[in-house]
């Protein structure tokens, strides 16, 4: 089928796939270790935390083992965190190519939350090896694992909608957003889960996005973390996220063109 006759929808979806590929290519077109930089971050940071609450001090939080644990959590993080401060970059850095092109601009956001959701994918082998490693045993819930990925994707792409064209006007909100993205790592479940929360708190832990997607991520090893309240809290507010990122998207877009 010629491009010319293609739907709307399939020529959005070939243009994504086309810049998602870019950006994967360009990032790892000069890189000897390519694929491994991926997971090599979340590793280290895995690797430190495992080091500091199982051998320094004598943890109390999370489930063993540790390591599983914390990749469960870790390596989604990396996905939200990375895609989020690239998004406030995302109209800055591509000005003069945003400008002369007449693709929807939402692609320019999509594409990076696409391109970090396809590095977390090639990074879950790793915890699955970690996994066996350890012998952590995978159950039943690991079916919810899809449904985790997806209320990950709708939330980080809100996030990014919200995010990307404020930070054209605001140039201060990009730091901003490395704060909040900071504080945001301790506020979530990652070092510790849901359940480690005291009752007062966990109501109100449920009302971060994050918490009920790193849930059903964890469910595959760890059962007992899975709470569909909090799932269904994430759920809720991650589609709430995407309709006000389209919403801020639509009401600031002219501007944006003009201020880049």
């Amino acid at each position: 089928m010629r491009p010319e006759q293609r739907t709307p929808f399939a020529r959005y979806r070939h243009s994504l796939w086309l810049l998602t590929q870019r950006d994967l290519r360009v990032r790892y077109s000069t890189s000897v270790l390519g694929y491994f930089w991926s997971i090599l971050d979340p590793l280290v940071m895995a690797g430190i935390y495992w080091f500091v609450f199982t051998q320094v001090f004598q943890r109390t939080v999370g489930n063993e083992p540790y390591i599983v644990f914390l990749l469960a959590a870790l390596l989604p993080w990396m996905w939200f965190n990375g895609a989020v401060s690239d998004c406030t970059r995302a109209f800055l850095r591509e000005a003069k190519l945003i400008r002369s092109t007449r693709i929807p601009r939402t692609i320019w956001v999509n594409r990076l939350v696409l391109s970090k959701g396809i590095e977390f994918i090639a990074a879950i082998p790793v915890l699955i090896v970690f996994a066996i490693w350890s012998g952590a045993e995978v159950n039943v819930d690991a079916i919810f694992f899809p449904l985790a990925i997806l209320i990950q994707a709708v939330l980080t792409a809100g996030v990014g909608l919200i995010v990307a064209p404020l930070v054209v006007f605001f140039r201060d909100l990009e730091r901003a957003v490395k704060l909040i993205l900071r504080f945001l790592f301790y506020a979530s479940p990652i070092i510790y889960g849901t359940s480690d929360l005291p009752e007062q708190l966990h109501f109100w832990a449920a009302f971060n996005p994050l918490s009920g997607i790193f849930s059903l991520y964890r469910a595959a090893f760890f059962p007992g973390e899975l709470d569909w309240f909090v799932v269904a809290v994430s759920a809720a507010m991650s589609v709430a996220f995407l309709g006000i990122g389209l919403l801020v998207f639509s009401r600031t877009e002219r501007a944006v063109l003009k201020e880049i």
